[in-house]
Protein backbone atom coordinates (compact mmCIF):
# COMPACT_ATOMS: atom_id res chain seq x y z
CA UNK A 1 0.00 0.00 0.00
CA UNK A 2 3.06 2.37 0.60
CA UNK A 3 4.43 1.75 -2.34
CA UNK A 4 1.20 2.77 -4.64
CA UNK A 5 1.15 5.66 -2.41
CA UNK A 6 4.32 6.93 -3.18
CA UNK A 7 4.22 6.15 -6.71
CA UNK A 8 0.87 8.03 -6.60
CA UNK A 9 2.32 11.04 -5.40
CA UNK A 10 5.26 11.15 -7.20
CA UNK A 11 3.16 10.56 -10.39
CA UNK A 12 1.31 13.93 -9.41
CA UNK A 13 4.32 15.48 -8.54
CA UNK A 14 5.65 14.80 -12.20
CA UNK A 15 2.48 16.35 -13.34
CA UNK A 16 2.53 19.59 -11.64
CA UNK A 17 5.79 19.88 -12.54
CA UNK A 18 5.06 19.44 -15.99
CA UNK A 19 2.66 22.07 -15.90
CA UNK A 20 4.64 24.56 -14.54
CA UNK A 21 7.57 24.11 -17.01
CA UNK A 22 4.54 24.59 -19.50
CA UNK A 23 3.34 27.89 -18.28
CA UNK A 24 7.07 28.72 -17.46
CA UNK A 25 7.53 28.50 -21.68
CA UNK A 26 4.13 30.12 -22.34
CA UNK A 27 4.83 32.93 -20.52
CA UNK A 28 8.50 33.77 -21.64
CA UNK A 29 6.44 33.38 -25.57
CA UNK A 30 4.68 35.29 -24.72
CA UNK A 31 7.33 38.29 -23.63
CA UNK A 32 9.28 37.26 -26.17
CA UNK A 33 6.45 37.88 -29.05
CA UNK A 34 5.23 41.53 -27.07
CA UNK A 35 9.15 42.49 -27.08
CA UNK A 36 9.55 41.47 -30.94
CA UNK A 37 6.18 43.62 -31.87
CA UNK A 38 7.84 46.54 -29.36
CA UNK A 39 11.18 46.19 -31.83
CA UNK A 40 9.46 46.35 -35.13
CA UNK A 41 7.06 49.24 -34.10
CA UNK A 42 10.11 51.14 -32.99
CA UNK A 43 12.17 50.14 -36.25
CA UNK A 44 8.98 51.86 -38.01
CA UNK A 45 9.05 55.04 -36.37
CA UNK A 46 12.81 55.18 -36.46
CA UNK A 47 12.67 54.42 -40.25
CA UNK A 48 10.03 57.26 -41.05
CA UNK A 49 11.36 60.04 -38.38
CA UNK A 50 14.18 61.63 -38.19
CA UNK A 51 13.82 62.13 -34.95
CA UNK A 52 13.56 58.53 -32.88
CA UNK A 53 10.24 58.33 -30.40
CA UNK A 54 10.64 56.00 -27.61
CA UNK A 55 7.50 54.94 -26.79
CA UNK A 56 6.93 53.72 -23.02
CA UNK A 57 5.54 50.31 -23.15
Amino acid sequence: MADNYLERRYDEYLERKAAAEKAKRTAWKKRLDAYRKHLAETALITENSSKPEIKKP
